[in-house]
């Protein structure tokens, strides 16, 4: 178990976390994060993400987030559109398709369970 502890979110350093180019719409996004905290059976997942600018698709997890900096609109397939800015919070369900416009670098704190 890990011990208690706090993180100032903005000047974390982050690891690239290269994207799937079949993922990519249009544009050149580049993605980083940072794993803080796992649950023994690795089913829960605490950490920071972040991309640059572009166009992605995806298929979500169970997931909150937080947006710390930064803007983009989430089209959810056959659902909502979720535009997203500082100190907003989201629920994506999982199996969730998005299609991810990321108009300024978004910064974002997440919790995901598999």
């Amino acid at each position: 178990m890990t011990h208690s502890f706090a993180l100032h979110i903005p000047d974390a350093d982050l690891v690239p976390e290269p994207l799937d180019p079949e993922q990519i719409v249009s544009g050149g996004p580049e993605v980083t994060g940072k794993v803080v905290q796992e649950s023994p059976d690795g089913r829960r997942i605490h950490g920071i993400w972040q991309i640059t600018p572009g166009v992605v698709t995806d298929t979500e997890a169970d997931e909150v987030f937080v947006v710390i900096s930064g803007s983009a609109t989430i089209e959810v397939e056959d659902g909502p559109v979720l535009r997203v800015g500082p100190d907003d919070m989201a629920v994506l369900r999982a199996g969730d398709r998005t299609t991810w416009t990321v108009h300024e670098t978004l910064r974002k704190a997440y919790v995901i369970d598999l």
